[in-house]
């Protein structure tokens, strides 16, 4: 924990504001931005700016995630940004699916912060979204979650319970959640909703199997549970999510 009297001595010999911007620059696979009391983005980081399909990040400034993103994915990361902007209540370690301009996916954790003045108004806010990625699955570590895991993604279409997964994997609830946080980088329960969310994803792909089959063999007992939490992680409904992603005609 810093000192804040040391940070505004700090930060008051500076000839420009701090934003971080050029650090971030750095990360490949970390998303960075800050944005003002409109939700416009004021500072953005290359790799944004790349997963957009823009080569001069400065393109993004002045732009809102609604006009940046293709509709109806850019309306719904402007409603989650005009949320916090209202509430001052920050997005916290949120599982999403990100769908980017230049069609490229990936999953990724998301943390916002409100941005307050001196009076304690909410003027802005910074994000980061870093990726995900899947574990090396021949690794001797993943070997101890692996029937956990394969026993998690065949019985979707029901409830699973960390002890469950643990009886399976031989572990305790406490021991198979932490090795799949190491693993991971995710809690059991963000790890089974991507699992749910993967499978889902896939079968509105491939499938015309319809939307509310498909919620229930990923164990959501109705269409507007499973409706609602598919638009919170990938910001489109399943019907939207189909017609923009289809690649077959399916069975």
């Amino acid at each position: 924990m810093s000192s804040p009297d040391a940070v505004r001595r700090l930060f008051s010999l500076l000839a420009e504001p701090f934003t971080a911007e050029t650090v971030f620059d750095c990360l490949v696979e970390v998303v960075f931005f800050v944005k003002n009391e409109r939700a416009e983005y004021v500072v953005v980081n290359r790799t944004l700016a790349e997963r957009c399909g823009l080569k001069d990040k400065r393109a993004l400034l002045g732009k809102s995630a609604e006009q940046a993103f293709p509709p109806p994915l850019g309306r719904t990361f402007w409603e989650q940004d005009m949320r916090l902007l209202r509430t001052g209540k920050p997005v916290l370690n949120q599982l999403e699916l990100h769908l980017y301009p230049t069609g490229m996916t990936g999953w990724c954790l998301t943390d916002k912060f409100p941005l307050r003045s001196a009076d304690e108004r909410v003027v802005g806010l910074v994000g980061v979204s870093h990726d995900l990625h899947q574990p090396n699955e021949t690794a001797g570590e993943y070997e101890s979650v692996a029937a956990a895991v394969k026993y998690a993604g065949d019985h979707l279409d029901r409830r699973l319970t960390a002890d469950e997964l643990g009886g399976v994997a031989g572990l305790s609830a406490y021991q198979v959640d932490q090795k799949i946080r190491h693993l991971f980088r995710l809690t059991t329960g963000q790890l089974l909703l991507k699992l749910r969310m993967d499978s889902a994803a896939e079968q509105l792909r491939d499938t015309n199997r319809a939307i509310v089959e498909i919620g229930l063999a990923c164990g959501y007992a109705d269409q507007s549970s499973f409706t609602r939490q598919f638009r919170l992680t990938t910001g489109l409904t399943p019907g939207e999510y189909r017609r923009t992603f289809r690649t077959t005609s399916g069975p």
